[in-house]
C-alpha cells in the first residue's frame, strides 16, 4: 500500500482499498512519510484529514471500493488528494450538534489552508492544503480562541474584561479541558493518554517551529 516518487518534488501515491480497518494503516503510513519529511508538526492534522477523507468514501462511495491518497509536500505546504471513481461531488453543508455524520467537510475546512474537489477522467479527488509556515500555524491559536469564546457562550459565562481577558480564557482553557477529558472517559477512553499524546504533539511542533540558529 505504498510507493514514492523520486522527483525533486516530494510525491507519495498510496492505493488502498477503502475499508474500515485500513484506515488505521493509512494514518500510520502518513505519519512515517512526515517524518520522514521532516514535517512531524503537520502529521496530526494530516491524520485527521486522511481519516475524515477515507471515512467519506467508505460512507458515500462504497466499502471496499478501491481509491488512491497522494500526498505532495513542497516547501512548508503539505497536499492531500483522495482519489475515487465516484463522480459524485461532496457538498458542505449544514451539521447539527448532535449529529456525528457529514462533519468530515467541515472539519477539514476548519483546519486546511485551503481544500476543494477536483473531477478526474475516473472519477474525482477530494484535496487539501495545510501549511506549517509561521504565519499559517497561528491559526491553531486564533481557533483556541475562537473555541474557547464559544465555549464562553454555551456555559453561560459573562462577556470577557479587556484588563483580564487573558486570564479568563485562561481559566476556560482549564474548564474546556476538563470537560475534554470526561467526554474521553464517557468514550471509555484514557484522559492519560490522551494527554501523554497531546503533550507529545504539542513538543513536535514546538521543536520544528524553532528557528534553526536558535537550536
Amino acid at each position: 500500500m505504498s510507493g514514492q516518487d523520486n522527483s525533486s518534488q516530494l510525491r507519495s501515491v498510496l492505493p488502498f482499498k477503502a475499508e474500515p480497518v485500513v484506515v488505521r494503516d493509512l494514518r500510520r503510513a502518513v505519519r512515517g512519510q512526515l517524518v520522514e519529511w521532516r514535517l512531524p508538526a503537520l502529521a496530526e492534522e494530516a491524520e485527521l484529514a486522511v481519516s475524515e477523507l477515507a471515512a467519506n468514501v467508505i460512507k458515500h462511495v462504497g466499502e471496499g471500493v478501491p481509491a488512491t491518497l497522494v500526498l505532495e509536500a513542497s516547501g512548508d505546504r503539505l497536499r492531500i488528494e483522495l482519489h475515487d471513481k465516484s463522480y459524485r461531488v461532496p457538498v458542505l453543508g449544514a451539521v447539527a450538534c448532535d449529529d456525528e455524520c457529514g462533519r468530515g467537510l467541515h472539519l477539514l475546512a476548519g483546519m486546511a489552508a485551503d481544500w476543494g474537489t477536483l473531477l478526474t477522467a475516473t472519477g474525482k479527488a477530494v484535496w487539501c492544503e495545510l501549511s506549517a509556515a509561521p504565519e499559517v500555524r497561528c491559526r491553531r491559536v486564533q481557533r483556541a480562541e475562537a473555541a474557547l469564546t464559544e465555549y464562553r457562550s454555551d456555559v453561560g459565562a459573562p462577556p470577557l474584561l479587556q484588563s483580564r481577558s487573558a486570564q479568563i480564557l485562561e481559566e476556560s482553557a482549564i474548564d474546556l479541558i476538563a470537560d475534554v477529558l470526561h467526554w474521553i472517559t464517557a468514550r471509555g477512553g484514557d484522559p492519560d493518554s490522551l494527554l501523554d499524546r497531546a503533550q507529545m504533539h504539542f513538543e513536535a511542533e514546538a521543536r520544528v517551529e524553532v528557528p534553526a540558529e536558535a537550536a
